[in-house]
């Protein structure tokens, strides 16, 4: 009978191999146990003795730094204070300190002072071991050289330090090696006669003839070999771990050069190999290692039967996510992935259905709210042939397809001419639909008779109820009457909007602005009073004109308006609002419009004889 082909369950195949995985796993981490143990804690060792000995080594260049430098800035301080300075007062200074050699240095580099007759007159840049002084002519104030020896006798070891003096230039001081080990033997010995590497290892310090300066067992003035160290140096170099056995007992040791001293570290033997034998150890690095092999052959794994195809499925995802709804989902390596597969493709085809339903829908319910708004707003222009007292025009623009800018203007009575501007805070529907409710409001108060101010406070109070939503409206307001030109107004937190007069430029006309309308209960708004004369134009804009951005992030800005709409000298009301909106348009370029913009410009002719 032949068997059906069927695919493999990825729970099962799983099992299987991450049992043959975990054997053998743990058959390696057994295998290198020892081996792993042993080498951490040789290197725990090396790394312990290399510690102390630079520990010891940097504790030591210190001392000898500051002791040195302690002499140069005392015989600095007294060639400060000499009148003149030769090399015939530097003898009692050197008998006075107790040093080897004194070098006065003038600011271009030259021994003119010393106690080296053959050093006068030599200039310090030509020697490398003297050339680092001049760092005392660049700004430093101090420096010290490590103990060396000297250039032009390498048999003579000797430590240098350099202050510099009041008048210029610097003073080198020299002292040899006997100096050198009386000044900081004793220091020496504080620093590493109670060190200890480790628990149960030492510090002991020779000098250059092996002889031991500081040892925990006494031995300091006997040779090092006393201990059971011996060290031929053209055979084991610094730096490098050699065995010995040191008062009896297996050691590890390491030494150092410096200063003058050989600095060398011991380590037992023993102790080094404690953490390897100490089970708590060896369990927690088994455990480290077997957990962290398990980990990374799991990872591999899981990543070549599972992961791979769910990064397939994630990147078919992905680009649905970002609207390519055309991806097709093909991962077909397991049963489960297969189902998945087929899953994901039908929703899809059934979620492009419902979105090409869901956008036409849209865009007609847009189409025609957008034009239900620009129809309740004056589009005719001239609005009123008839009355030559004025000239006006008016034009809005929605960053969206519905917007919360509004402007407009009607007769209240015969002579009175209402016209505004205004600002619902947010955009599209929501602003669009609160934009309504205020037009209407403030038409139909201004429409009753009411002073402007009044009008502001009816409105403010009927915006305010039931406002759950936060929103808030900016207007400005004007009644003019348009034959004597008076003209009433108020500010309801809008933009000042410009004023020409007609032998002058364009102002902003700046008053205390009230509140925001719909912003708070019981506001009280402040009428204004201004006479226009024939020939004044009056623009009013929201803060989409202004706060117009191109693509470096800058805005068009106030200062731009102005001096646009003084370039406009002549022009009509129309011509006036084009001339804005084109040059807006220009500075902005390329960058997508953020916000509504909304413009009204009035000219006052004043009565004309009919």
């Amino acid at each position: 009978m032949r068997m059906k082909n069927k695919k493999t369950k990825l729970s099962q195949s799983f099992q299987r191999w991450l049992l043959i995985l975990v054997v053998i796993a743990f058959l390696a981490t057994t295998a290198f146990l020892w081996l792993i143990q042993t080498r951490l804690s040789h290197n725990n060792a090396v790394s312990l003795l290399e510690l102390n000995l630079s520990d010891v080594r940097q504790d030591i260049i210190d001392a000898s730094d500051a002791h040195l430098l302690k002499l140069a800035r005392s015989i600095a301080d007294d060639l400060n204070a000499m009148e003149s300075i030769d090399s015939a007062c530097l003898p009692a200074l050197v008998t006075q300190y107790d040093v080897t050699e004194i070098n006065v240095i003038d600011e271009n580099g030259f021994i003119f002072a010393t106690t080296y007759p053959d050093f006068l007159h030599y200039d310090m840049r030509s020697g490398a071991q003297s050339g680092q002084f001049m760092v005392l002519l660049s700004g430093e104030e101090e420096y010290v050289q490590s103990y060396q020896p000297v250039s032009y006798d390498a048999s003579i070891s000797r430590k240098y330090g350099g202050v510099t003096l009041q008048n210029g230039g610097f003073v080198q001081v020299g002292y040899g090696a006997e100096r050198f080990q009386r000044d900081i033997d004793e220091f020496v010995v504080g620093v590493t006669r109670n060190r200890h590497v480790g628990a149960g290892g030492c510090i002991i310090i020779v000098d250059e003839e092996w002889n031991i300066v500081s040892d925990r067992h006494g031995n300091e003035g006997k040779n090092l070999d006393v201990t059971g160290i011996w060290i031929d140096t053209a055979a084991v170099p610094e730096n490098q771990v050699f065995s010995a056995e040191v008062y009896g007992q297996d050691c590890y040791c390491m030494y150092k050069t410096t200063e003058g001293y050989r600095i060398v570290a011991v380590m037992p033997q023993s102790e080094a190999a404690l953490s390897r034998n100490v089970s708590v150890g060896v369990t927690t690095a088994m455990q480290i290692v077997v957990f962290a092999a398990l980990f990374i052959m799991i990872f591999v794994l899981v990543k070549r039967l599972v992961v791979n195809s769910i990064y397939q499925i994630n990147d078919s995802l992905s680009a649905i996510t970002q609207g390519n709804l055309e991806t097709v989902v093909n991962v077909r390596s397991h049963v489960e992935f297969d189902d998945l597969s087929n899953d994901i493709n039908t929703t899809v085809e059934t979620l492009k259905r419902y979105i090409a339903d869901a956008a036409a829908r849209i865009d007609a319910e847009l189409a025609f709210a957008k034009a239900i708004q620009h129809s309740s707003l004056p589009s005719v222009f001239p609005p009123y042939p008839g009355r030559k007292e004025f000239d006006i025009h008016a034009a809005m623009f929605t960053a969206k397809e519905v917007g919360g800018d509004f402007y407009d203007f009607y007769f209240v009575d015969e002579d009175t001419l209402a016209f505004l501007v205004a600002d619902v805070s947010g955009k599209g529907i929501p602003a669009a639909m609160f934009m309504m409710q205020s037009k209407t409001l403030l038409k139909s108060c201004a429409e009753s008779g009411m002073s402007v101010e009044q009008v502001f406070i009816t409105a403010n109070k009927k915006l305010c109820e039931g406002n759950d939503a936060g929103m808030f409206v900016t207007a400005w307001m004007g009644l003019l009457n348009v034959k004597t030109g008076h003209m009433t107004f108020a500010n309801a937190g809008h933009n000042p909007p410009l004023l020409r007069r007609a032998d002058g430029s364009f102002e902003f006309l700046k008053v205390r602005a009230g509140f925001v309308l719909a912003g708070m209960e019981d506001i009280r708004y402040r009428a204004n009073e201004l006479q226009l004369s024939p020939g004044d134009t009056l623009y009013l804009y929201t803060d989409g004109v202004t706060e117009a951005t191109d693509t470096g992030e800058n805005l068009y800005g106030d200062a731009r308006l102005r001096s646009l709409l003084n370039r406009q000298q002549g022009a009509g009301a129309k011509d006036i609002c084009e001339a804005v909106k084109s040059d807006v348009d220009a500075f902005v370029g390329e960058a997508e419009q953020f916000d509504d913009i909304t413009m009204l410009c009035l000219t006052y002719h004043g009565e004309v004889a009919r």
